[in-house]
């Protein structure tokens, strides 16, 4: 049996793939067994074909040997988002990790290697996040693990600063499920990728829940990936991202906090929502259609568990550890609102 899976969620990425592919066979010698796994959400640019012909019927030595490692691909009829694909491929894992990876990346020598060791130090790791480069300046960073603050913003940590300045392995809040690496049994305790999310934030959501549980994630620097960055949706700031990314920014803080921290946090939680209105400003139609479909969403599952969600009433061990957090998300508040600054 494989000791990790790689899954990739792909929807009409023919213009990453092979790069992203044909980086998993290059310096992966020292790494445990393992396959990928792709996920094709109803894609119509050739990626099936492609990956079906150059990937899945070719038989060569294991990637951990210098070859191609053996590649999996089941083909979805329609988009059913991310969460749903990347459930989909956790649960065909037949490996004790899972490796998330998105389509518009190229991993670096390692990198399994070194999110496997990483995970592998202690039992309470649920998830470790690779180091994220930009694609076009790789001395930059774009993701080194994902943060959450008072104000309710979640925030790729380290995101546009030198790389050089993180390369330490750390705790972190959630690990961004574009390069991370995940212990599979975990899921089952806990859940899988809320599917009401769709795409966008369900990774801080899961990461959220695994503290609530008890377990930790952590940033490995030795495991390091390029990412091109928004091919999914397109631009950084579209409409479509800003409607999902504020509608599941509710959904996270309705169905993850307990009454104490909604206390504590409203008088920020209105300040932080009024200063993303005001930096959309012209998406703001965007901004309240977003929340207005969560807070539907909400209202109507209230008191129901979702698709591998937690119950909306958790127990009071959990809500006593979800309010263990809130120190944290102060602390983070200072970063982030010095970056607005300086980025502004």
């Amino acid at each position: 049996m494989k000791e990790v899976t790689v899954v990739i969620p792909n929807y009409n990425g023919m213009k990453y793939l092979p790069e992203c592919m044909a980086s998993l066979c290059q310096g992966q010698e020292n790494a445990p067994e393992y396959e990928v796994l792709i996920i094709d959400n109803g894609s119509a640019d050739g990626s099936v074909e492609y990956l079906d012909s150059e990937w899945c019927r070719k038989k060569e030595a294991p990637a951990e040997e210098g070859g191609k490692p053996q590649v999996r691909l089941i083909a979805l009829p329609e988009n059913t988002g991310f969460c749903h694909a990347v459930n989909l491929g956790i649960r065909e894992a037949r490996s004790s990790y899972v490796i998330l990876l998105n389509n518009d990346t190229r991993v670096e020598a390692g990198f399994v290697k070194g999110l496997y060791d990483a995970i592998r130090k202690d039992e309470k790791i649920f998830s470790v996040s690779a180091k994220m480069l930009m694609w076009d300046k790789p001395e930059l960073l774009d993701d080194a693990g994902d943060r959450y603050c008072v104000l309710g913003w979640a925030y790729s940590r380290g995101k546009g600063r030198p790389a050089v300045d993180y390369d330490k392995n750390v705790s972190i809040f959630s690990a961004c499920g574009g390069a991370a690496i995940y212990r599979r049994q975990v899921f089952e305790e806990i859940g899988y990728f809320d599917e009401a999310h769709f795409a966008y934030l369900e990774d801080l959501d899961i990461g959220y829940r695994a503290r609530i549980y008890g377990y930790e994630n952590r940033y490995e620097p030795t495991a390091s990936v390029l990412h091109y960055g928004s091919a999914s949706t397109g631009s950084r700031y579209n409409s479509r991202k800003t409607e999902l990314s504020s509608s599941n920014n509710i959904y996270v803080i309705g169905k993850n906090m307990p009454l104490l921290q909604w206390i504590l946090n409203l008088p920020f939680f209105l300040l932080g929502f009024g200063i993303k209105f005001l930096f959309f400003c012209k998406n703001g139609k965007t901004i309240f259609k977003g929340i207005g479909r969560r807070v539907e969403t909400y209202r109507g599952s209230c008191g129901k568990a979702g698709k591998g969600a937690l119950s909306m009433e958790p127990s009071m061990e959990l809500c006593e550890d979800s309010v263990a957090i809130i120190p944290e998300c102060f602390s983070n508040s200072y970063e982030i609102l010095r970056n607005c600054f300086i980025n502004s």
